[in-house]
């Protein structure tokens, strides 16, 4: 059995390698393709990372739709009210969380599941204590302008933190990096493969979850979030409504940083009595399998057993 995913190589996908390692331990053999690609590859499943489908439906070939994210503004309701009316009809549903599901506002009865963010389970295992601080914080993920990351480095070109070092990991950087070239205290890096990413994180003393206070960011799940949890670094970030809701969920003391940035000092967070979230649940592995799509991909083919039956 083989399972295209699709998508357009413009955003970070952990989830990819999630995918390739879950159902490559089942003998399904998985592929990532653009969709220029797609029609050049013999596949049974059709795995669209959303975006936009316009395809028609291949007989023999079933389809999943992945929405991970609300649209971005500007024009975000009417970018969602688009897509849910022109996309192509799948077979399955699968959203980030109920949020973004109720974003889109499909009206159909396609069955849908629920499948959020995780992390590998051996990160759980990590001791972050036994490695070496190269930097005392690191930032991962998206650098987009309307995330605002000027704000941040800010901090650290000529504000509280202009001593301090700030390891970035991300992609399509390269206007900050100019912008910011004479400060030799903020490290850009990447893009990295994910199996790469903990080694670096890692050498960080703090990780900062910097995230704007705005629909979608403020109701979807922080990647960078997660992955610090699950590496046990200490976690900063700015307050906003999916990480109040995901800290009354599983615990864990974040220091939280003020809209202007005010209290972003070395003191006040290195002095402040930082505690790890439970994280045990939270694996790529148990996130796949409550999703629901693995009884769809059952039911569709009846060899594939991901669960022992009694």
């Amino acid at each position: 059995m083989i399972i295209a995913f699709v998508h357009n190589g413009k955003a970070f996908l952990p989830e990819m390698d999630a995918y390739t390692r879950f159902f490559s331990a089942c003998q399904i053999t998985c592929e990532v393709v653009n969709r220029n690609e797609l029609g050049l590859l013999h596949r049974h499943v059709e795995w669209w990372m959303m975006g936009v489908d316009l395809t028609k439906p291949k007989e023999g070939i079933y389809k999943i739709h992945e929405y991970g994210s609300s649209s971005l503004p500007p024009w975000r309701w009417w970018k969602n009210w688009w897509k849910s009316f022109f996309n192509a009809q799948p077979d399955f549903r699968l959203f980030l969380n109920e949020y973004v599901q109720k974003a889109f506002n499909f009206h159909d009865h396609i069955p849908f599941g629920y499948r959020d963010m995780g992390v590998p389970e051996h990160w759980l295992q990590t001791d972050p204590f036994l490695h070496e601080r190269d930097y005392d914080f690191v930032y991962t993920g998206d650098l987009s302008p309307i995330r605002r990351p000027e704000a941040l480095l800010k901090c650290f070109s000529t504000g509280a933190m202009k001593g301090k070092t700030l390891l970035i990991i991300g992609r399509d950087y390269e206007h900050l990096q100019e912008a910011y070239a004479s400060y030799r205290n903020i490290i850009f890096m990447g893009p990295l493969p994910h199996h790469l990413l903990d080694f670096y994180i890692l050498r960080a003393r703090f990780g900062i979850n910097y995230t704007v206070d705005m629909e979608p960011f403020s109701h979807q799940t922080s990647v960078k979030l997660l992955e610090y949890a699950a590496l046990g670094l200490p976690i900063i970030s700015t307050r906003y409504a999916w990480v109040e809701q995901f800290q009354r969920q599983y615990g864990g003391e974040f220091f939280y940083l003020e809209p202007d940035l005010s209290n972003f000092t070395w003191e006040a967070v290195s002095n402040f009595p930082y505690a790890r979230p439970a994280m045990e649940t939270l694996t790529w592995d148990q996130q796949i399998r409550k999703s629901g799509v693995l009884t769809f991909l059952e039911s569709k083919f009846p060899e594939l057993q991901f669960t022992p039956r009694p």
